[in-house]
């Protein structure tokens, strides 16, 4: 009997061991086969050490701000020690307890979850990332998630073997979907308290860890009262783990969420035209520079670092200036078109007031779509006349309403707009970039895309070609009596004759007179004095890239410019005649901080210092008892309509306003020892724009967000922005001190009403 029971027992314990041995048999060879990759393919040691990710392009201003980003996935990476003790205390507390303690496989806490369901999950923050790096979503077959559990614990060995812990911690926190554009720590940080991840405090690094569990039920803009439970939750298992005290937990379990939720989006933030350019501009970089490979960068998910020449802080005053007098002078257009019968407007009979409804119709991206999937123009029409929801641009806001796309174009047309640039001289950076109102609403760019008549702020050209070509003094003098150039001279079709906007003349003026007054008829004698081409030529080297014709008429402004293009140019009179390419760009590093490109300044001498100097002297002129004298008068014709009014400006500033016909177009040139800065303002239309002078004039439209501008900016003493006189050449041979002859007829237009 004994016999038999040891037998049966033997028998027992051979069986027991067998199916013991056998079962870490198979699962050793399960771990092979999977390694191998016989139950499916494995991540390289390749795939392993550049695991794919989608890294947002950062935009980096020239003061080391993020202005911007370009992104499939807005995620950028940050590196262990950016992150705070208090978060990652919270992520171990409630994710791996064990975390420094095993090597991939938490074995003890597998076991535990196996004997006692719902005591905590056996993933450890390793297998986490393996699954998100490499194995994917679980299937819903229970079999093939058995395979799946097995090739993510061999990722998770292998991760181990490949990374430290802190980076460990750093990936999974890179690489984790916090939901509402918040892809990664960095993102989640920004996008929910507005702020970078080292500056987290506990309470909201426990949030965000416990959004790991499941960011979609954990929604903090959704479900506040269930993401506050689990942050609690995770505020208990740091006290359970030490990291916090009980008296720390119980004060910090009873306060609110506090979530700032400040979305990041292209079309939001500062700089938005700027970065709609840069975008355009990287697309033709990164096709001429291939990776090392020959692949083509892709700024949506390679991660690069585009360090740009904007100062942050210089783009928010630009822009606030632009709101300020824009949302301003608005309110007096408004007012003006209610006893306009064509409003907005003038001088357009009905049939040219539809057709000009119907080219921005045909512009619309609205329109772009509706062809594009193959709408007949009747159907278009017929969508275009039908009313629906949309949200409309007001300077108090955007309003929902209903009506049809084609009164939204209606109600667009009567805004005004504007834009602003503004460009360090000596070096060609350009600081700050204001293309339009808003850019959500109003796309098109004022400062690269539009080209309008820049009037009498191109007659600086006219005078420097005159005194670098002939050596002409401010203090010359020329007669003020009509001047005619005849037919055929310069291939004109008949005589030209211009006349002053004031319809005054007589006696002689000096240069320095005639350019603060914007005289017409000094302008057209000193352009026949020079001829056209010469004019062109040095416009061209100064800045100006668009094709001038070599016409007379280029005196008064008649031609079509960018405002990059004449803030380029202008910045050539305060580099002492040099000319510096216009930079947007310092360098661009990729993910891994190895410079890529570093971006160098293009100079080239236009003007010699002598003849730069005096038509700085001249224009300076021009804001001290010209067309820009608002920025020092306490006067002002315009009444509130000049924002901000009086400026009292009391530094030296060399500038020129602008009004073309009909006031159309409204500009102001302003420039300081090391900041040149522009301004242009006006309809979408040409036929858009105030009925008088008054306000309609270059220095009511455009001088006063120069001034807003440039006050914020004094303010500001960080920024160095100079109030120094210009450096005065030392052989300078050129007489500038005048004897002032003409303050009774040049000096009376305090308001800054002669213009033209």
């Amino acid at each position: 009997m004994a016999t038999k029971k040891t037998t049966n027992f033997k028998k027992y314990l051979i069986w027991f061991w067998g199916i013991v041995l056998g079962g870490f048999t198979i699962i050793i060879f399960t771990f092979l086969f999977a390694s191998w990759g016989y139950l499916g393919e494995l991540p390289t040691f390749k795939d392993l050490e550049n695991p794919e990710s989608n890294l947002a392009t950062e935009v980096i201003s020239s003061d080391g701000v993020t202005i911007g980003k370009y992104a499939k996935e807005n995620r950028t990476p940050v590196k262990f020690n950016e992150l705070p003790d208090n978060l990652v205390n919270a992520l171990i507390a409630t994710e791996d307890e064990r975390f420094y303690e095993h090597s991939g496989i938490d074995f003890r806490g597998t076991t535990r979850a196996v004997l006692k369901p719902g005591s905590g999950g056996a993933s450890t923050i390793t297998q986490q990332l393996a699954r998100m790096l490499f194995t994917g979503e679980k299937s819903r077959n229970k079999f093939k998630r058995v395979l799946e559990k097995v090739k993510e614990w061999v990722v998770a060995i292998k991760l181990e073997t490949q990374y430290t812990k802190h980076e460990i911690i750093a990936m999974y926190l890179n690489k984790y979907d916090f939901l509402n554009q918040a892809v990664g720590i960095r993102s989640a940080a920004r996008i929910y308290f507005g702020k970078e991840p080292k500056d987290l405090v506990v309470e909201e690094s426990a949030m965000l860890i416990g959004m790991l569990k499941n960011s979609s039920y954990y929604n903090p803009l959704r479900r506040e009262a269930l993401v506050k439970q689990r942050r609690n939750v995770v505020l208990l298992q740091m006290a359970k783990n030490e990291f916090i005290t009980e008296s720390e937990k119980i004060n910090l379990q009873q306060l609110p969420l506090n979530v700032n939720y400040t979305p990041e989006s292209h079309s939001d933030g500062y700089a938005t035209y700027f970065r709609a350019h840069l975008q355009k501009m990287m697309r033709t970089w990164v096709r001429e520079n291939p990776k090392p490979n020959g692949e083509q960068y892709n700024i949506f998910s390679d991660g690069l670092k585009i360090y740009v020449t904007i100062d942050s802080r210089m783009q928010k005053y630009a822009e606030e200036a632009v709101s300020e007098h824009m949302a301003n002078l608005q309110e007096y257009f408004f007012n003006e078109q209610k006893r306009n019968k064509t409003a907005p407007f003038y001088d357009l009979d009905a049939g040219e007031i539809a057709r000009s409804y119907e080219r921005a119709k045909r512009s619309s991206e609205r329109y772009r779509r509706l062809k594009a999937v193959g709408k007949s123009a009747k159907e278009i029409d017929k969508i275009f006349k039908t009313k629906t929801e949309m949200s409309v641009f007001t300077w108090k806001g955007d309003k929902d309403t209903i009506m049809s796309p084609m009164d939204s174009i209606k109600y667009y047309k009567y805004f005004l707009r504007s834009g602003l640039l503004s460009i360090e001289p000596q070096t060609g950076h350009i600081k700050a970039w204001v293309g339009g109102i808003d850019n959500k609403h109003f796309k098109y760019d004022a400062v690269a895309q539009q080209k309008r008549q820049v009037g009498s702020t191109f007659k600086p050209f006219v005078y420097a070609t005159a005194i670098n070509q002939l050596r002409m003094s401010p203090c010359d003098e020329l007669p003020n009596t009509p001047y005619t150039i005849p037919k055929g001279k310069y291939g004109i079709p008949k005589d030209w004759m211009p006349e002053n906007s004031d319809g005054k003349y007589g006696g002689m003026i000096t240069l320095k007179d005639a350019l603060a007054g914007s005289v017409n008829v000094i302008s057209a004698n000193l352009m026949d004095k020079v001829t056209p081409e010469n004019v062109v030529r040095l416009a061209k080297a100064a800045g100006i890239e668009t094709d001038i014709p070599a016409n007379p008429s280029l005196a008064l402004g008649a031609v079509e410019l960018s405002l990059y293009e004449m803030v380029s140019a202008y910045s050539t009179f305060a580099n002492k005649g040099l000319r510096v390419r216009p930079m947007i760009i310092t360098r661009i590093e990729d993910k891994n901080g190895t410079v890529l490109k570093d971006f160098t300044p293009q100079t080239q001498e236009v003007l010699s210092e002598e003849s730069a100097y005096v038509i700085l002297d001249l224009l300076k002129g021009v804001t001290e008892s010209g067309s820009g004298i608002r920025l020092r008068s306490t006067y002002s014709s315009a009444g509130k309509a000049a924002t901000g009014f009086p400026y009292l400006f009391t530094n030296p500033i060399a500038g020129k306003t602008g009004t073309t016909q009909n006031q159309s177009d409204g500009w102001f040139m302003g420039i300081v020892p090391n900041l040149a800065t522009g301004v242009w303002a006006g309809g979408e239309d040409r036929a858009t724009h105030f009925a008088g002078i008054s306000k309609g004039q270059g220095a009511t439209m455009a001088l006063p967000t120069w001034a807003l501008f440039m006050k914020k900016c004094y303010e500001d003493k960080t920024l160095n922005i100079s109030k120094e006189d210009f450096e005065k050449p030392e052989d300078l041979t050129i007489n500038i001190d005048c004897i002032d002859k003409s303050d009774e007829e040049i000096n009376t237009n305090t308001g800054g009403d002669i213009d033209f």
